[in-house]
C-alpha cells in the first residue's frame, strides 16, 4: 500500500481510499491489519473536497438521518449533503469567511451542523466546535482565546453573544438572530457550484477544540486536515464500520467525540450517521428507534450504558451488529449484562480528544474481560515508567514518536511550552496510567491526577467504582481520596443509586459489606457519600471537583466502621 502520493502516481483520495479499504478487507484479522497498515501521508488533503464529494456525487444513499423527539425526521442523502454544502460555503465566502478564518460552530444535532462543517472544510476555514450547553463566559474565552472571526449558532443561542466583545460576524440558525445578525437560511439561494480557491495542505490547521477542562482550565487542542480526518481510519476499524451500516452515537456537538463518530470514522465507510434526539434519555424509546431504523453499530458512553441495563434490554429485538463505548473505561458488569441480553459484546476504545483512538478492542481482537485492548493499527504505544520515563509494563500511556501517527493533534494552539512538555523524549504522553500483560493488552489504571496512594499502596479509582457497580444498588460511582490520619488518605465513593434503592445506613451497610467481599484491604471503601456526580458538560465525572468537596467536608457521610 502506498503510504505517499508523488507526482504521477496516485492522488490524495486515492492513497486514502486504499488505506481504508486495506483495513476494511483486515477487519476480522487484528494482526494483519496492524502489521501491515500504513499511514496515508499524503502532502495536499481536503476531506470534504477530495474524498466527501468523490463518494456523493449521484449517490442517493442516506447520509444522514435525524429522528426528533415528536416523531419528525430529516434525512439527507449523500449528493444532497454535497449540493447544500456547496451552497453554504459560496454564502459563507460572500460574506467574509476565508482561509484560515476562525468559526465558532454551536449548533445542536440538525441538518445545518453536518452542512457547516462540510462547507466550513471546503473553505479551509478552522472550526471551533461548541456545545450550546456553553454560557456567555465560556463564549467568550472561545471568541477571545480562539481568536474567532465568525460565529454561527442557533437563534435562539444568540442572546448568549451580547456581552461577548470582539469583531466578529454572526450568523444565526433557524431564525432571525436580530440587529447585526445574519440569516443562515438565505444560503439556500447561493450556487450550487463550488470552486475552491486555493490548495488545501495537509498539515492547514482544521479544527480548534478546547478540552472539557476536567482538572484545570481547557486546552486548546489543534488538528489538520489530515489528522482527523485520517486519522479516524483507526477509529472507523476499532467500531467495525463497513459501508452501508446505520450507524448511531451518543454525543453532544462541540465535543471531539461528536467528530469522531457523527462525521469522519462513519463518512470515512460510507456509512449513515443516524441520530436521535431527546430532551429526557428515555431507554425504551431509544431502543423503539433502533429497532425501526435498523441500526447496526452503535456507540455510547459508559454512562449510557449504564442507564440502559437499567431498562429493559429485551425491548431491543434486533441489536446491532456493532457495539462500542468511549469517553471513560467501561465497568465489566455493564458489559456482561448487554452480552447476556443482546449476545452482543460492547468493546472499549481509549482516545482523546488529542488523537483519533489509539488502543481498542476492534472486531477481529479476542476480547479479555476489564482491558482497553491492543494499540489501534498505526499507533505504536508505550507504557513509560512515572520515576525513570522507561518503557515498562505499567505506566503512562504514550505514543512513540518515531513515526508519528497521523491521527495526533499537531499541538496546544497557543502553547508552546504545554505542547513541548507533553511531546518531550520522542513520545506523545497522554496523562494516563496503564498496565500491559504478556500477550499485549492494556488495561485503565486511571488519570495520573486521580490515582492516589493509601497506607503507602496505589489505589485506582476506576477499579473500585468497578467493584462498587457490582452491586445492584449502585447506577454509578466516583472514588476520590479522603484525608485519614493513620493511612493519609482512604478511599471515599460517592454513589448514585439505582431506582429502588433509598440512601441511608442500612444501603451503605450493605455497600460497605459488598466492598469488603470482593476487594483487597486496602483498597476496600472506607467512606462513603450518597449524591449526585458533578460533570463535565460532555458527560465526564469530574472527581477534581469531588476531592474539594470531601477536603472541605459536609454532606452525610457514611463510616466503614460504624456500618459493619
Amino acid at each position: 500500500m502506498t503510504a505517499t502520493n508523488p507526482a504521477g502516481t496516485d492522488g490524495p483520495a486515492d492513497v486514502f481510499r486504499q488505506a481504508r479499504d486495506f483495513l476494511l478487507r483486515h477487519r476480522e484479522d487484528y494482526a494483519a491489519a496492524y502489521e501491515g497498515f500504513v499511514w496515508p501521508r499524503p502532502t495536499t488533503f481536503n476531506w470534504a473536497l477530495d474524498w466527501f464529494d468523490a463518494i456523493a456525487r449521484d449517490n442517493d444513499r442516506t447520509a444522514l438521518w435525524i429522528v426528533e423527539e415528536d416523531g419528525t425526521e430529516a434525512r439527507l442523502t449523500f449528493d444532497a449533503l454535497r449540493r447544500r454544502s456547496d451552497r453554504v460555503a459560496n454564502w459563507m465566502r460572500r460574506h467574509g469567511v476565508r482561509a484560515g478564518d476562525r468559526i465558532v460552530v454551536m449548533l445542536g444535532n440538525q441538518t445545518e451542523l453536518w452542512e457547516t462543517a462540510l462547507a466550513a472544510m471546503k473553505l479551509r476555514a478552522v472550526v471551533i466546535p461548541a456545545t450550546p450547553l456553553l454560557g456567555p463566559a465560556d463564549l467568550a474565552d472561545r471568541v477571545g482565546r480562539g481568536r474567532a472571526r465568525h460565529v454561527l449558532v442557533r437563534a435562539e443561542d444568540t442572546g448568549k453573544f451580547a456581552d461577548v466583545p470582539g469583531d466578529y460576524t454572526r450568523i444565526a440558525v433557524g431564525g432571525s438572530g436580530g440587529p447585526g445578525w445574519l440569516a443562515y437560511e438565505e444560503s439556500a439561494a447561493a450556487d450550487e457550484e463550488f470552486t475552491p480557491d486555493g490548495v488545501t495542505h495537509a498539515d492547514d490547521p482544521l479544527l480548534l477544540y478546547f478540552t472539557s477542562g476536567t482538572t484545570a482550565r481547557p486546552k486548546l487542542v489543534e488538528h489538520t486536515h489530515t489528522s482527523y480526518p485520517i486519522g479516524h481510519l483507526s477509529t472507523m476499524y476499532w467500531i467495525g464500520l463497513r459501508p452501508g451500516d446505520v450507524h448511531l452515537n451518543i454525543s453532544s456537538p462541540g465535543w471531539a467525540k461528536h467528530a469522531w463518530s457523527n462525521l469522519f470514522a462513519p463518512w470515512n465507510a460510507e456509512a449513515t450517521v443516524f441520530v436521535h434526539n431527546y430532551s429526557r434519555f428515555d431507554p425504551a424509546r431509544l431502543m423503539a428507534e433502533m429497532d425501526r431504523c435498523g441500526v447496526t453499530s452503535f456507540c455510547a458512553p459508559p454512562t449510557v450504558w449504564r442507564m440502559l441495563i437499567q431498562a429493559d434490554l429485551g425491548a431491543l429485538r434486533t441489536p446491532p451488529r456493532e457495539a462500542v463505548a468511549a469517553g471513560e473505561p467501561l465497568n465489566p458488569e455493564v458489559i456482561e449484562a448487554v452480552r447476556r441480553s443482546w449476545g452482543v459484546t460492547i468493546r472499549d476504545g481509549f482516545g482523546q480528544t488529542e488523537t483519533s483512538v489509539q488502543v481498542a478492542n476492534p472486531p477481529g481482537l479476542p476480547l479479555k474481560t476489564g482491558s482497553m485492548g491492543c494499540p489501534s493499527p498505526g499507533f505504536r504505544v508505550v507504557l513509560l515508567d512515572p520515576h525513570t520515563g522507561e518503557p515498562a509494563d505499567e505506566g503512562e500511556i504514550a505514543l512513540d514518536l518515531t513515526e508519528r501517527p497521523v491521527g495526533l493533534m499537531t499541538g496546544y494552539a497557543g502553547d508552546p511550552e504545554r505542547t513541548a512538555e507533553v511531546m518531550a523524549g520522542g513520545h506523545y504522553r497522554t496523562g494516563d496510567l496503564g498496565s500491559r500483560d504478556a500477550d499485549g493488552y492494556i488495561t485503565y489504571v486511571g488519570r495520573s491526577d486521580d490515582v492516589f496512594k493509601s497506607s503507602d499502596y496505589k489505589v485506582s479509582p476506576f477499579e473500585l467504582e468497578s467493584a462498587l457497580l457490582e452491586h445492584e444498588a449502585v447506577a454509578e460511582a466516583a472514588v476520590v481520596p479522603a484525608p485519614d490520619p493513620v493511612r493519609l488518605s482512604v478511599p471515599k465513593a460517592y454513589v448514585v443509586l439505582a431506582a429502588g434503592w433509598e440512601p441511608g445506613p442500612d444501603t451503605a451497610k450493605a455497600l460497605f459489606a459488598h466492598s469488603r467481599a470482593v476487594l483487597a484491604p486496602y483498597k476496600r471503601v472506607r467512606r462513603l457519600e450518597f449524591a449526585e456526580l458533578p460533570k463535565t458538560v460532555s458527560g465526564k465525572i469530574r472527581r477534581i471537583e469531588l476531592r474539594e468537596r470531601t477536603a472541605q467536608g459536609g454532606g452525610t457521610e457514611y463510616r466503614e466502621e460504624d456500618h459493619r
